[in-house]
């Protein structure tokens, strides 16, 4: 495994070196007893003998201090390694537990420290270790990933004492690596799995195979009244002596294309009840495009992937499988929101380029309240005449709650008039899609994945495509 790729199971343990030039100081007992030293001082008012009492206190204490640090394993003696409880996933709660094993004659209570980025962690974690002679020790501290994608991870520093606690020594294991923060893959499931055990199942059940509409063989019967000679086996017929009609149905295995803007429209932060993180945009789209990935191969599809901003970040071929899954699963991952306003005429281009045949093509974006189109709009109007579009907009919360509330004040009525301007262009600007033939939704971003499969599963009972 390299260091690139997804750590699902431990690191390799990596023996710690000194940290600095000296790589130990005095423990806290030292100093302990360096106080308990000057306790000498008071006797030495009465007589000048108890201060030569105190130094040969001191030099005792840096004797015991010596003999101490000797006793201390070296810090090749002791071995780290980071221990990854599951996969790390955006906005997912999770633990990264730290093994120390001790290869050096004495027992060592250590205290590592973990060098991790702030996405995973606001802190730096230090964990404490207690670790006998020959053995492991094993403690673990909470994570919460606030963002996808590639992440490094630095060195874990130790500090490490005996028992007595008066000498310490300082370590630094090499343990650096690179993690990969998937999607929300949790919430996916959860969004989905009602949704498949139920609707779609029901659906399946009582779909209709309408013959001479869906051009995918079913099987073969013998010729009734009203069949059309076209679709009648000559093979088949000259094998059994009698006109024999292959009978179609609708196709199953259609593309859907899961189209992903990640310009800076997408890069607004969003707060939703009920979760600790205030996540992008594009974080919710990520986690509903995953979602209706699942559902999309369990109901026999094939998906492909198209994230882009300025340029296309992320490719992946309609397919399916469970290692397309697992593709598309890290193709997400490493989408990245942009600074700058995305090009949706190349995406475009190169969707219209990789899919040939007609395919449902779900874009998930938002736009700016303009009195022009945005291009957005003007692209997905020019793919319908291919393609199937399902225009997903993401909406604002904080904008929908203003032009709900009734304004008390002078300034809130100038805010909620402005939100009711911004609302009434949205839709207007909607209105036009659908009046080309676009199917279009504009939802909250924490309802956006639910939404977007329901919208699927209609259009697979519709049999729209």
């Amino acid at each position: 495994m390299t260091q690139d790729q997804p750590i699902l199971t431990p690191a390799p343990a990596v023996r710690a070196r000194p940290l600095g030039r000296a790589g130990f100081a005095f423990g806290p007992r030292f100093f302990v007893g360096l106080l308990l030293g000057l306790l000498w001082l008071v006797p030495a008012w009465l007589s000048p003998r108890w201060i030569a009492a105190m130094f040969v206190w001191d030099a005792l204490l840096l004797a015991a201090w010596a003999w101490d640090l000797r006793r201390l394993p070296r810090p090749r003696q002791l071995e780290l390694r980071r221990i990854w409880k599951k996969r790390l996933a955006l906005a997912t709660p999770g633990e990264i537990a730290i093994e120390l094993r001790n290869f050096g004659p004495t027992a060592v209570l250590a205290l590592a420290t973990d060098e991790i980025p702030a996405q995973i962690r606001g802190t730096p974690p230090e964990v404490e270790l207690r670790a006998a002679p020959a053995r492991a020790a094993e403690s673990s501290y909470d994570i919460l990933p606030a963002e996808r994608g590639n992440l490094r991870l630095g060195r874990i520093f130790l500090r490490y004492r005996s028992a007595l606690g008066i000498a310490e020594r300082w370590a630094v294991a090499e343990t650096s690596q690179t993690v990969r923060v998937a999607p929300n893959l949790e919430e996916a499931k959860q969004h989905t799995l009602y949704l498949i055990r139920s609707r779609q199942v029901e659906m399946e059940k009582r779909r209709k195979r309408l013959r001479g509409i869906g051009r995918e063989f079913e099987s073969l019967r013998e010729y009734r009244q009203g069949d059309e000679l076209r679709d009648i086996s000559w093979t088949a017929t000259a094998r059994r002596s009698a006109l024999i009609t292959r009978f179609f149905q609708i196709e199953r295995s259609q593309a859907v294309w899961l189209v992903l803007d990640a310009g800076r429209l997408l890069r607004a932060r969003v707060e939703e009840p009920g979760r600790e993180l205030r996540l992008a945009k594009l974080d919710y789209a990520v986690n509903a495009a995953l979602a209706l990935a699942q559902v999309a191969l369990h109901c026999g599809d094939r998906v492909g992937v198209l994230a882009y901003g300025r340029r296309i970040q992320q490719s992946v071929n309609a397919g399916r499988g469970p290692q397309h899954i697992r593709a598309i699963v890290e193709s997400l991952a490493q989408v990245r929101g942009e600074p700058g306003e995305a090009d949706h005429g190349r995406a475009a281009r190169t969707l219209l380029t990789a899919q040939k045949r007609r395919s449902l093509v779900v874009w998930i974006t938002d736009f700016a309240e303009t009195v022009a189109t945005p291009e957005v709009i003007e692209y997905a109007m020019q793919m319908t005449s291919r393609h199937l579009v399902l225009f997903a907009a993401m909406g604002q919360p904080d904008v929908s709650a203003l032009a709900a509330k009734m304004p008390e004040s002078e300034e809130e009525m100038f805010r909620h008039v402005a939100a009711l301007e911004v609302s009434q262009r949205r839709d207007l600007l909607l209105r036009s899609l659908r009046q080309r033939g676009v199917l279009t939704l504009e939802m909250m971003p924490g309802k956006l994945a639910s939404s977007l499969v329901n919208q699927y599963l209609d259009i697979k009972d519709r049999s729209l495509l």
